[in-house]
């Protein structure tokens, strides 16, 4: 499936939600980039093969993921996105996010922090 990727970063995160909730890995793996780090558990930042691993066993939880963002602060080409997520009814966060513009215009994750400042 082909996601299209936004050139607003205060769309990105709808962007990324409507990747997971395509089921298809190959597609949220688009809204990174390549050397883009996720902080899957605290202190424990994932990239490539490990990111692709731990974000295709969230899609298979089977539940779409809810987005809500709730600030986004944008410098040049950087962007801090706050955004509250939920899959289901026991997977939630506030996530703490970086994404970048890259040289087309559109933006990607550099790092996913989905449980932000968690312990």
């Amino acid at each position: 499936m082909d996601i299209a990727l936004t050139t607003d970063a205060a769309r990105h995160p709808a962007v990324f939600a409507a990747a997971f909730n395509s089921g298809d890995p190959g597609s949220l793996d688009r809204v990174y980039e390549d050397s883009a780090i996720l902080v899957a558990k605290p202190g424990e930042p994932l990239t490539g093969a490990g990111r692709h691993a731990a974000n295709s066993a969230l899609q298979r939880l089977g539940h779409p993921i809810d987005v809500r963002p709730r600030h986004v602060y944008v410098a040049g080409d950087l962007a801090l996105l706050i955004v509250d997520w939920r899959i289901g009814t026991d997977v939630h966060g506030t996530a703490t996010d970086v994404a970048r513009r890259g040289s087309d215009g559109k933006w990607r994750y550099a790092i996913d922090n989905p449980f932000g400042v968690a312990p």
